[in-house]
């Protein structure tokens, strides 16, 4: 595992920026989430490790329930309070192996791309499966390391993928750890979402450096590949949207359906 990031020193900055979501982005994730929860409604739901709350509000409105956005960052958290505010959700200091919330308080936990920050991995599962209800859900979304999504940001900084491959657990470290808590793979959903709206836009966003990777690339291959990719945009004659896929896992006690 690579050494932490610290999300309280530069990247809560422009984590909101960087990480926004695209109204398209957010109807496909609102869907995804939907379809991989229990029907019945209203749903308490934990989302563990919320960085700024960018999904916290659209839990919230879509399970009709509390939230309880848990982060350990406090620079994170006062984002997530002053942008991301909703009468339903409550920013909560704690970690996935200290979640403060009781026993069977939850129906369902939302882990979007923060496993791969978790050091103890079984204390976390152990404590997922203490606050799930009978019956509750684990939604978690991240990539794996051998297998990478081909992320389009790795065409400019190609080292990218060595250290994301590096950062990331396998999908088979990921369901093992699960399983030992008791917690069994259900499925796995495969999403693709847009990114950006256009290159240029996607350019925009990759400038906040909200993606934990640049923490470890050097600022003169920084500066290579923005302007690598400058150059790309300023190139295509037929601009789209950035597309690319995700993998959403969906996990619950070996009698859950």
């Amino acid at each position: 595992m690579l050494p932490p990031v610290d999300y309280d020193d530069r990247l809560h900055e422009g984590y909101a920026g960087g990480r926004a979501l695209t109204a398209a982005t957010a109807e496909v994730w609102r869907s995804a989430f939907d379809r991989n929860a229990r029907p019945q409604r209203p749903l308490t739901v934990l989302d563990l490790g919320c960085g700024v709350g960018r999904f916290s509000p659209v839990l919230a409105d879509l399970f009709d329930g509390p939230v309880y956005g848990v982060e350990p960052a406090g620079q994170m958290r006062a984002v997530a309070e002053t942008e991301n505010g909703h009468p339903a959700v409550s920013y909560l200091a704690g970690d996935a192996a200290h979640i403060p919330l009781d026993d069977e308080s939850c129906d369902l936990a939302l882990l979007f791309l923060m496993f791969h920050h978790v050091p103890d991995r079984a204390a976390a599962t152990a404590e997922l499966a203490r606050v799930l209800r009978p019956g509750g859900r684990v939604l978690l979304q991240s990539s794996f390391s051998g297998e990478l999504e081909d992320r389009h940001w790795f065409r400019y900084f190609p080292r990218a993928r060595r250290i994301e491959d590096r950062m990331f657990p396998s999908f088979d470290e990921v369901v093992t750890a699960f399983g030992e808590a008791g917690l069994v793979h259900l499925g796995t959903d495969h999403v693709e979402c847009e990114v950006a709206p256009s290159p240029s836009a996607y350019a925009a966003k990759l400038r906040h450096r909200a993606i934990p990777t640049f923490e470890y690339l050097e600022e003169d291959e920084i500066a290579a590949g923005f302007a690598a990719l400058d150059a790309a945009v300023a190139a295509d004659e037929s601009p789209a949207p950035i597309i690319e896929p995700a993998r959403l896992l969906r996990f619950g006690a070996a009698s859950t359906t």
